[in-house]
């Protein structure tokens, strides 16, 4: 299924074409890595072809996007072009207040002691 004909096109030029992917060299990364399924199938080649109907998942930061392929396109376009390519059935994402905080998250003055924190903790040990 590597064969790039009138109805199919590269998985990898596909996501830099619908603007998942910043550079086509990330989304050829990308699609080497293993991290992307095509129809529940794993793939491991950028090369792989995806037509029209096809569905998409893979993570993109903290959330994984379920993407239906609408159409293929010509070229990467302006975001409006690019967000014509593909129909998004990804869960929505929860509200801010309810989403798990990351591990390096700390409480406003519970980091490092500013220095006039700190000369005042060697006063009182000197006292």
């Amino acid at each position: 299924m590597t064969a790039e004909g009138p109805d199919s096109l590269r998985l990898d030029k596909w996501l830099w074409y619908a603007r998942f992917c910043k550079t086509r060299s990330l989304a050829t990364t990308m699609c080497r890595g293993g991290h992307i399924r095509v129809n529940r199938q794993p793939v491991n080649k950028s090369n792989h072809s995806v037509r029209v109907g096809d569905v998409l998942t893979f993570a993109q930061g903290p959330r994984v996007r379920v993407i239906k392929i609408d159409a293929l396109g010509e070229r990467r376009g302006p975001a409006p072009e690019a967000q014509a390519l593909y129909e998004d059935l990804s869960p929505p994402m929860p509200p801010r207040e309810e989403r798990p905080q990351a591990a390096g998250v700390r409480d406003a003055g519970a980091g490092r002691p500013t220095k006039r924190e700190r000369r005042a903790i060697d006063r009182l040990r000197d006292a």
